[in-house]
């Protein structure tokens, strides 16, 4: 859930929560449903470590009058076909391929949001109500529930501001073992598997403040800018880190020719990184993106780093976007 969506704002190195007014706003910020003039649905893939993994997300939101709006996404996040050799050996000692199943570990994100214009002008609010589901075959399954809160304020200026704190409530997941299969395999290998894990996983709440400012040059060009402090309340390796509080900057633009084709970039995770001499280096993590649109129908492409979520480099990542007006 802490990747990111659509190809455009990964693009932008994520720096999206003070602008984002689409589809994808159920994800970024939701208070930005309520910028749809009409329906519209996201599709995105993208694969990491040598397509082993597949990430994959679809959402869909429609504005309910000229007030408020709705929204439902779904991500994925899966390994599949991984081999299960639990039984390979039978009771005999004898090693019987026969006995090797297949199975996937998978966690999914289901999401439902609400949008609404309060009565200060250029004022809106969201709200997302998350349900996780993680699978890890026949062996462990959980459930888990979480809020989101999101604010944004425009002006006539062209400035954006934007607030999304994630998992106010402290998004929790309760897992379940299965005890038979653990037991299998508890002391197939003497020293580990001895202990059962942890029930309980809890994720704590983390706040994204963006400001942003959209210029449009000679009718036919235009710039949109953005600056996100991304704070999680825990002590880590970002730029800035405290005990109570750590901030890591997100800096994101993209450049436009007639509303048609978009060239985007960003810099985003800046950490201070620990050297092998115990210096510290700062290192961040590039992004770059292109985008096109035509008649409703948007195509977006970003080349990536994938951040703190794994120690793969580089994703290619794919997002289609189909504004309904098309139809009208």
């Amino acid at each position: 859930m802490n990747i990111g969506v659509d190809a455009a704002a990964l693009g932008m190195a994520n720096a999206v929560v003070g602008h984002s007014g689409d589809v994808n706003s159920g994800y970024w910020n939701p208070a930005g449903l309520v910028q749809l003039e009409d329906n519209q649905l996201a599709l995105m893939h993208s694969s990491y470590f040598a397509n082993i993994a597949n990430y994959n997300y679809a959402a869909f939101a429609m504005p309910l009058d000229d007030r408020s709006a709705v929204g439902i996404s779904v991500i994925r996040f899966g390994v599949d076909d991984i081999l299960d050799t639990t039984q390979l050996i039978d009771e005999q000692g004898n090693v019987n391929y026969d006995n090797i199943n297949l199975f996937s570990a998978a966690d999914y994100g289901l999401t439902f949001s609400y949008s609404r214009r309060l009565p200060v002008p250029g004022l809106n609010y969201g709200v997302n109500a998350k349900v996780i589901r993680r699978v890890i075959g026949d062996f462990a399954s959980s459930w888990g529930f979480g809020l989101d809160f999101g604010m944004q304020f425009h002006t006539d200026t062209g400035w954006f501001l934007g607030l999304m704190a994630r998992d106010i409530t402290t998004t929790f997941n309760s897992w379940a073992i299965d005890e038979e299969k653990l037991a299998d395999i508890q002391n197939a290998i003497e020293g580990q598997n001895q202990e059962a894990p942890e029930g309980t996983e809890l994720t704590l709440p983390k706040i994204q403040f963006g400001i942003a400012k959209f210029w449009e040059i000679n009718y036919d060009y235009t710039v949109r800018a953005e600056l996100d402090l991304i704070m999680r309340f825990e002590e880590n390796n970002d730029i800035f880190s405290t005990s109570f509080v750590s901030i890591n900057p997100a800096i994101g633009f993209e450049f436009g020719y007639t509303d048609l084709v978009f060239l985007r970039g960003g810099l985003g995770n800046f950490q201070n990184e620990l050297q092998i001499d115990n210096s510290e280096q700062l290192t961040f993590q590039p992004s770059f993106g292109v985008g096109f649109k035509y008649n409703g129908i948007y195509l977006d492409y970003a080349f990536t780093d994938i951040g703190d979520q794994s120690a793969a480099l580089y994703s290619n990542v794919f997002s289609l976007k189909l504004d309904f007006s098309i139809f009208r």
